[in-house]
């Protein structure tokens, strides 16, 4: 949610601008039945209103048409010209990125009257496109969850407490990485079930929810965390030296301390 919050802030600069061309290269990255014809149908001549964020989730609303729902997976990057030069988001390089670009991962590209040009680019194809996306299926935004919001989050059945943070549709925008790192940070273990979490245990997994993503945001990005450079075999704990552990929670790979995190 971190790389996506930075692509909002620089697609907001389309705001008031007129689409007059929508090529959509890879209909592999449209969804719902998308084509890229309906595509280019739907945006042309609509003024870009507002641009949003839940989640993982980019929401490009629009003047009177269907609000655009962005997805990026794991290695797609927004890039962005303008009539005055080229401006790049603080995230042009993701971690499961290839280091170089190659024109032929550029997906979408949309134009705009002031011949600005937004361009998706993603070497793997894992990015979608919807239109009018269902909003009510995501739980709310990590970013602006409260202390109650996350305790009802978590009071709802019991399952490994990571496996939670990164169930969508209870909270939006936790990725493993950001996982693993607020887990670590505030001291609970990722295979913990979420029925022996007390009300100490709530406050402090909320207090470090925000404050991770406050900082990693600042520093650039979910990869950035103080876990990160462990997060391998034979890894230790930044906190106390002790050796990670891996498992497999939630679908996801985890590495955590089992010294201080219960």
């Amino acid at each position: 949610m971190l790389e996506v919050e930075s692509y909002r802030q620089l697609v907001d600069r389309l705001v008031g601008l007129r689409v007059v061309k929508v090529d959509a290269r890879d209909s592999h990255i449209l969804k719902a039945g998308l084509t890229p014809s309906a595509l280019a149908t739907a945006l042309g001549g609509l003024e870009v209103t507002r641009t949003r964020r839940i989640g993982k989730l980019m929401l490009v609303d629009t003047d009177g048409g269907p609000t655009v729902g962005m997805h990026f997976g794991m290695t797609g990057i927004v890039r962005l010209s303008g009539p005055t030069g080229v401006a790049y988001s603080d995230i042009d390089q993701l971690l499961y990125a290839p280091k170089r670009h190659d024109p032929l991962w550029d997906r979408l590209t949309v134009t705009f009257g002031d011949s600005s040009v937004l361009v998706l680019c993603d070497p793997r194809r894992l990015a979608r496109i919807t239109l009018d996306p269902d909003e009510s299926a995501l739980g709310p935004d990590a970013g602006t969850v409260k202390r109650a919001q996350l305790a009802a989050i978590l009071a709802v059945g019991a399952t490994p407490l990571k496996a939670r943070l990164l169930d969508q549709s209870r909270l939006a925008g936790i990725g493993n990485l950001l996982a693993d790192e607020m887990l670590f940070r505030s001291s609970l273990s990722p295979v913990r079930m979420t029925d022996t979490l007390d009300q100490t245990d709530v406050s402090r997994l909320h207090r470090h929810l925000l404050a991770t993503l406050r900082i990693l945001g600042k520093r650039g990005g979910s990869h950035t965390g103080d876990l990160m450079p462990e997060r391998r075999p034979g890894g230790r704990c930044p906190k106390d030296g002790h050796e990670l552990v891996r498992d497999a929670v939630g679908g996801r790979t985890s590495w955590w301390c089992p010294h201080h995190q219960r």
